[in-house]
């Protein structure tokens, strides 16, 4: 048997001279419509030609099909269509951009019902007609068809967009409205290519498991986190470019260093406070019912083993002493207290790089390049009092050489990597970087950038800590790096949400951990901007990161951006009022205009409740 024959359906066929064109072709079944009987068509130049061909040829002809109610004219087994074709479609005479946006949203919305699960819709439109900036040149935003947020409504994405070239169709001639044979301007006309979007997410409430000291425990994850806890982006089956970039970075500082990876069973959990971190900046949980440790572990010093020590507040000794500890738990927001906690341990050659990886958790502001989780690679040496320079200079050459021999394999842009002084640091701190001063004292930065912004943005810092060994000869030597920040880099991915989408076309770009240029499968995604205006609490400073976290949180990661627009201060009373701007976009699924007006609506809320504002 060979493979299925592949199902086509044309609609709004004006003289069949396009469905008579692609009859014929090897493994494609043929359904060929127009909207008006077959009486009404044959009167058309050369359709009845047209027809008959199609008919010799196997294929179906129907008429009287209504392009929004595509499940009424066909039977359940043979709905099942893995490609539509609506070439020019247009309500006729002289309806409006409003009218046809509502005859394409009808249109979409039936072919929800008829498409195969990985089936496309190709739709013709005249040029400027679409409203997206593939048109040349692009109408105004209210004066197009809108065609992306139309589709994005029933759920499609447009992957694709190029030109219609009606002169190497065979026979074709187009017809025009289905009224009047005055045929469409085809002159610069673009072909648009949908598909299906991934369904959207659905956050019920989450829980998971991980090692605390000897005991496992359960705890509720963080909304916001629910799709990215536990992904396995790591593990040895993933194909994932932050796998890619950490095997390789491995591989290539293991030639110059003998290394040890000791990455497995780390626990996700801190315990305490995290002393010098901005309480705002970290993910507090709580433990499921009933999986607090106990007091025996309590008494063999898990203190150490939950870290809680290492951010700067010295649990150790109320440990000793016996005070109770507030049963305070949060996600880990970095993997250097599992390094230190392995150096005061000596558990650790001299000489041998120790590497540590896996995911690290942080709240923070929206942009592009600020992730609230991400993957941190964690390298630690101990080495000779005087060697830390020469040290620090051949990690650096390192990963240098082998970010370069990555870019060669993926073809992106060129980044030039570079070691800056943290004294001397002069380009604003990113989110990443900013957060790494809180955990310690810094000396480099390790930057990486493109032609034409070589300077580039923190993907890594270098700390030397001589205070974590007794020994007076050693120096320890760490370097994190953030690898989705380097995998955004290497690959030209422009939006960090894209690195945990569930849609596989992602990955497929990147089999067996071949690094690639990612090209994107959402093209042009609509955004939509609502404003809030609220009045702050008297005497309470305001936690923009506390404000960002609940729009994460209520969009599911589809807000992109929120700018402040105002702020005013009321003459008399002193009442501050703030206004935000609030762009609602995603990059990998469908979002419509009423859902993101349905998200807007729930952050007032979310943000009235609690952040204790007052809506203006």
């Amino acid at each position: 048997m060979g493979p299925p024959l592949r199902r086509v359906l044309l609609l709004g066929e004006g003289n069949f001279s396009f469905s008579a064109a692609l009859c014929g072709a090897q493994g494609t079944q043929l359904v060929a419509t127009c909207y008006e009987s077959e009486e009404e068509a044959a009167e058309r130049g050369g359709a009845a030609r047209s027809i008959r061909r199609l008919r010799d040829n196997g294929a179906e002809v129907v008429f009287s099909v209504d392009c929004t109610k595509l499940k009424e004219h066909f039977l359940p087994g043979k709905r099942e269509f893995d490609r539509i074709y609506f070439n020019f479609p247009h309500c006729g005479r002289k309806a409006g951009v409003v009218k046809n946006r509502q005859l394409l949203a009808g249109f979409f919305h039936s072919c929800a019902e008829v498409l195969a699960q990985e089936g496309e819709i190709h739709v013709a439109l005249c040029n400027g007609q679409g409203g997206t900036p593939a048109d040349q040149p692009r109408r105004e935003w209210h004066n197009s068809w809108q065609i992306v947020a139309v589709a994005a409504a029933a759920g499609f994405i447009l992957s694709h967009v190029h030109p219609f070239e009606a002169g190497t169709i065979d026979g074709y001639k187009c017809t025009g409205y289905r009224s009047q044979d005055k045929s469409f301007c085809v002159e610069g006309a673009l072909n648009h290519i949908f598909t299906r979007s991934t369904a959207p997410l659905c956050f019920t409430p989450m829980s998971c498991q991980t090692q605390l000291g000897r005991q496992k425990v359960s705890f509720q994850v963080p909304q916001v986190l629910v799709d990215k806890i536990n992904r396995g982006f790591l593990e040895v089956n993933s194909s994932h470019p932050v796998r890619t970039i950490k095997e390789k970075l491995s591989a290539g500082l293991s030639q110059a260093f003998p290394l040890q990876n000791i990455s497995s069973c780390l626990p996700l959990l801190h315990r305490g406070h995290p002393g010098a971190v901005c309480h705002s900046n970290v993910f507090w949980v709580a433990l499921s019912p009933g999986e607090a440790p106990s007091t025996e572990e309590m008494s063999q010093r898990l203190a150490d083993a939950l870290l809680g020590s290492h951010f700067g507040q010295d649990t150790d000794e109320n440990v000793q002493e016996g005070c109770s500890m507030p049963e305070q738990f949060y996600l880990r927001p970095s993997l250097l207290p599992h390094a230190q906690a392995i150096i005061q341990k000596r558990t650790f050659s001299p000489g041998t790089l120790q590497v540590l990886s896996g995911p690290v958790f942080r709240k923070c502001r929206i942009t592009p390049h600020s992730m609230p989780v991400f993957h941190e690679m964690l390298v630690v040496l101990a080495v000779s009092r005087g060697t830390e320079h020469s040290c620090i200079q051949m990690l650096v050459d390192n990963i240098k050489t082998t970010l370069n021999s990555l870019h060669q394999g993926a073809s992106g842009v060129k980044p030039s990597i570079s070691l800056q002084e943290a004294t001397s640091f002069g380009a604003e701190l990113n989110d990443f970087a900013a957060f790494e001063w809180q955990l310690g004292e810094i000396q480099h930065f390790l930057c990486a950038g493109t032609d034409p912004e070589p300077s580039g943005s923190c993907v890594g810092v270098i700390r030397t800590a001589p205070e974590g060994l007794k020994s007076q000869e050693l120096v320890v030597v760490s370097a994190s790096l953030n690898l989705d920040l380097l995998a955004m880099l290497l690959c030209g991915i422009s939006d960090w949400r894209m690195l945990w989408t569930l849609d596989r076309r992602f990955l497929r770009q990147f089999p067996e951990g071949e690094l690639r240029l990612f090209k994107s499968f959402s093209l042009y995604p609509p955004s939509y901007e609502h404003d809030v205006s609220f009045w702050l609490p008297d005497g309470e400073e305001f936690d923009e990161v506390a404000f960002h976290t609940l729009a994460r949180r209520v969009s599911g990661e589809m807000v992109v951006s929120i700018q402040l627009r105002d702020n005013f201060q009321q003459p008399g009373t002193g009442r501050r009022s703030l206004c935000y701007r609030v762009t609602f976009q995603a990059c990998d699924r469908a979002l419509g205009c009423r859902e993101a007006a349905e998200m807007q609506l729930r952050f007032r809320e979310e943000i009235q409740q609690h952040l204790g504002v007052t809506l203006r």
